[in-house]
């Protein structure tokens, strides 16, 4: 058996886990959440950065991305922050859909699988 890692516990769930060289990460919300999804959405990839980098690993080794918005009206927006954010490689496989969320404010939720 392989040793299962975790990041940023809390009762809930982990931040992050690593198993045999894969990092899944929890859905990321921003912390802010008076900003718009813009703003959100770099606080996301804020905190998938930290996560990434804590195991060893960069967006540019992600493999799945499943994204939710509050409105689907706001992917142009986010989708400019996002491309933004991998630049020119390690694009991923990807979900993005409308979904109700846990807190009305939240805008975006992000929540990706990388290698390392």
């Amino acid at each position: 058996m392989g040793k299962i890692t975790r990041f940023n516990e809390n009762p809930i769930l982990s931040g992050a886990v690593e198993y045999h060289n894969f990092v899944f990460t929890a859905g990321m919300t921003a912390d802010d959440l008076s900003q718009d999804v813009t703003g959100q959405t770099r606080q996301v990839i804020a905190k998938l950065d930290e996560a990434l980098e804590h195991f060893g690993t960069d967006k540019t080794r992600l493999m799945q991305a499943q994204i939710w918005l509050k409105d689907i009206r706001d992917r142009d927006a986010m989708n400019k922050v996002w491309v933004e954010w991998l630049g020119e490689h390690g694009r991923p496989a990807r979900a993005c859909v409308q979904a109700n969320m846990a807190d009305p404010r939240h805008l975006v939720e992000i929540m990706v699988t990388a290698c390392r």
